[in-house]
């Protein structure tokens, strides 16, 4: 009687969850599996697909363009990431404090992580903008003569981080505001018995506590600035000079610009191996880092 029960339940939640998974099947998993076998073919959306092995793979260790996009991603991450943390942490920090119209910040905060990403960098192209844009206006007031951003090869990539950092810290910042309403009180209670100041607190008690949280925002930061895409195609198209190519943005041109699709799966693949070879890496330290303090 009751694997008649087990069985009517498991075919009742399989009628269920059919939608769902035929829609997984045909729109996640086929198009994953199709990008494979493309990234070992050579075809240009035209005529046969023509197997070619490793061609694709190899092209790409010595394709300049592929060196540029990832070491363009890698600025990026080493500029944003750092970012995001450092300043989400320290308005969670103020905003999880006594402060009046706390609720209202925290909802304006957010406001920017509900925008779409267009909107966002069509914006942020108005206040980068070298001759009539708000923040070289506001620079001029102080005698600084602003740069020209987004035309600019040494500055456009900095314009992209602003743009990411601006619009990703309200997510952030709710993550760590999570993670310091989970400590208790009772601990900073015992601190200021024993005359712990404000840093004390934040060194020993604070930032230990968050070390999950910390890493829960880092990996999934990490993640998403390899896949940066919308800013970048929407501000500068990878400009000027090829000075904000990334990874993303590339793969996106062969694809839908040069109709070079077997590339451009080859080259998300090798994007996906990275990603998924830095998650591990960061997991791994995480573990390690988690054994000895204990």
């Amino acid at each position: 009687m009751a694997a008649r029960m087990d069985k009517s339940k498991f075919l009742a939640l399989l009628v269920l969850l059919f939608p769902s998974l035929a829609g997984m099947l045909v729109f996640v998993m086929l198009p994953i599996l199709a990008s494979l076998v493309l990234s070992f073919s050579r075809w240009n959306m035209i005529g046969d697909i023509k197997w070619i092995g490793m061609q694709n793979y190899q092209k790409i260790l010595i394709d300049p363009d592929v060196h540029e996009a990832l070491f363009n991603t890698l600025i990026f991450i080493a500029g944003y990431l750092p970012s995001v943390i450092i300043i989400a942490l320290g308005l969670a920090l103020l905003l999880n404090s006594k402060l009046k119209g706390k609720v209202a910040y925290r909802a304006i905060y957010f406001v920017p992580v509900v925008t779409s990403w267009v909107a966002v960098s069509l914006i942020w192209r108005w206040l980068l903008n070298p001759e009539f844009g708000v923040i070289n206006f506001a620079l001029s007031l102080i005698g600084i003569d602003g740069p020209g951003w987004l035309f600019d090869p040494n500055w456009a990539m900095s314009g992209i981080i602003m743009t990411s950092v601006w619009k990703d810290i309200g997510f952030v910042m709710v993550i760590y505001l999570a993670g310091l309403q989970d400590i208790p009180e009772t601990l900073y209670e015992a601190s200021e018995l024993d005359g712990a100041n404000s840093w004390q607190n934040f060194r020993f008690i604070t930032w230990p506590l968050l070390a999950r949280t910390t890493f829960f925002v880092t990996t999934i930061s990490l993640i998403n600035s390899f896949q940066v895409f919308d800013q970048v195609w929407v501000m500068t198209r990878g400009g000027p000079a090829g000075s904000t190519s990334v990874m993303m943005e590339l793969i996106y041109k062969y694809a839908f610009s040069y109709f070079l699709m077997c590339y451009a799966s080859a080259i998300s693949w090798v994007l996906f191996i990275i990603i998924f070879a830095v998650t591990i890496a960061q997991n791994l330290m995480q573990k390690q880092r988690v054994e000895n303090s204990v």
